[in-house]
Parts: C-alpha cells; sequence; structure tokens
C-alpha cells in the first residue's frame, strides 16, 4: 500500500500558518485524495482511509464527515465503510454534459456559420457569466477575434440572456436583481428592462443583443436543451452591426432556433 507522507505538520511549524492558507490547500488535496482513494478501492473505513493518507484517525473521519454532508461520499452504515456518494454523479453529469455539448454541437456550429456568414458560438453557463466553448466563422466573419474560451456577462449578450432567461425562478431573479453593468450607451443598466427582455427571450425561443456589450457588434442566440428539456447552452450568431443590422436580426434568429432544435435533438432532446 502506496501510503503519503504524513503532512499534519512539522516541529516548528506555525499553527496559524497551518489554520491558514497553507492549511486550507492541504485540507483541499487531502479530500481530494479521499474521493480518488474511493473512486481506486470502492470503500473503505476510517482506518483504511487514514492509513492511504498518512494521517491520524481523526483527521480521516473528518474530512469524511465534510464530504458526506456534501453528498460526495456515503457510509454502510452497519459496516461503516464509505463509498463515493450521489453528488459525484451530479458533478460528472455535468461535466458529461459540456463534453458532449462541444462534441456534438462541432458539426452545428460550423453549418451555422456557414449559413449565416457569421461567427458561430455555443455557449455554457458559468457561475454568473457565460462561457463560450465553441466557435467558428463564416465567409463574412473577416475578423480574427477569438471568443472561444470567453467568459461574458449574461445581462449584455444574447446567449447570456437566453441562459439567464431559463434559469430556475430564484436563482433568475438573484442575478437579474443585481445592477446592471455598463458597457455601452446600450446596455441594459436597469432589473426591471432585464426581466422585460428575459420574458421576451423565454417566450419568443431567442434573445437579441445590439451593441450591448460591444459597440458595433450585434448577436442573436437561441437555447440548447438536454433530453430532460432542460437549457443546457446557447447557440448562436454575432458580427458587426452594419452587417447585421436590426432589420436581419429576425431571420438570423430563425436559423439560430433551427441550429438549436438541431443541437437539441443530437442531445436526446425529442420536441
Amino acid at each position: 500500500m502506496a501510503n503519503r507522507a504524513r503532512t499534519n505538520g512539522t516541529a516548528g511549524e506555525n499553527p496559524e500558518e497551518r489554520r491558514g492558507g497553507a492549511g486550507s490547500v492541504q485540507s483541499v488535496d487531502r479530500a481530494v485524495s479521499v474521493l480518488e482513494t474511493l473512486a481506486r478501492l470502492g470503500e473503505a473505513g476510517v482506518t483504511e482511509m487514514s492509513e492511504e493518507l498518512g494521517v491520524h484517525k481523526s483527521t480521516a473521519f473528518r474530512i469524511l464527515g465534510v464530504l458526506e454532508s456534501r453528498g460526495l461520499v456515503g457510509q454502510e452504515k452497519e459496516r461503516g465503510k464509505y463509498f463515493l456518494g450521489a453528488g459525484v454523479l451530479r458533478l460528472a453529469g455535468a461535466a458529461a454534459i459540456r463534453l458532449d455539448i462541444s462534441q456534438e454541437g462541432q458539426p452545428v456550429c460550423r453549418a451555422l456559420a456557414h449559413d449565416t456568414g457569421e461567427t458561430a458560438n455555443i455557449a455554457v453557463l458559468d457561475g454568473d457569466a457565460a462561457v463560450n466553448i465553441m466557435q467558428a466563422r463564416g465567409a463574412a466573419a473577416v475578423t480574427a477575434y477569438n471568443w472561444l474560451g470567453r467568459r461574458t456577462p449574461l445581462h449584455a449578450t444574447a446567449s447570456g440572456k437566453v441562459l439567464l432567461a431559463h434559469l430556475p425562478r430564484d436563482r433568475r431573479e438573484a442575478l437579474a436583481g443585481r445592477k446592471p453593468a455598463r458597457f455601452t450607451e446600450h446596455t441594459l443598466t436597469t432589473a426591471a428592462g432585464l426581466r422585460a427582455q428575459l420574458t421576451a427571450a423565454f417566450e419568443d425561443g431567442f434573445a437579441c443583443s445590439t451593441e450591448e456589450l460591444e459597440v458595433g457588434l450585434n448577436a442573436v442566440a437561441a437555447p440548447v436543451r438536454a433530453y430532460d428539456g432542460g437549457v443546457i447552452g446557447a447557440i448562436g450568431v454575432s458580427g458587426p452591426a452594419y452587417r447585421m443590422e436590426r432589420a436581419r436580426l429576425p431571420e438570423l434568429a430563425e436559423r439560430c432556433v433551427q441550429a438549436a432544435a438541431e443541437l437539441s435533438r443530437r442531445m436526446g432532446y425529442a420536441q
């Protein structure tokens, strides 16, 4: 059995330091090691886990207790053995959805860019922002600007409005109720105005952004759904306002809705 070296502290070490940043990192490292050990062994008791980590049994017990309280490990009460909990499946499922939408979205994103001539993007929710995980450029998208991996504000982007509009009510209200940050003179700066646009995005099946994040940049996006109907992303196009003028947005919105329906079908959603 490959035991880790004991890291409970050494002589002369400041207790406050161990309770501070270094101690916090050490605790996180041990917690991750617990999950990795349970994944490898299937199950383990406190004594076995303390030996694996090279720590005192009381330390192993505390770590297991915290992980159990968060649903990341469970315990077989009669035998005292611990195993990976349902919380790990929840996290793995979220990661799998992001990987799946990236894989399945590639041909859909490329087709959308080809058909519209603009830059197509797929975005997912990342905390209080939208993050672009896929990008394809159409023939008219002469700019080399890369949106891939960029976190963008929910209230000032088409994809962000789509994602925000389909959140559970409590979380949507918590995010929409904040004072919106201004990026341009066209940015929505009132919660009431944002709520009105979110209602429209929910009812219309798409959202638009007209120079709200950057002057001269317009965008439109539609929701991507998982097998259970829940919105897991947004697919849309963006381009210069002189080419993606307001009169053209309904046409682009229709194409985005079609692309979103195709990607939703690939993700297992049956309309």
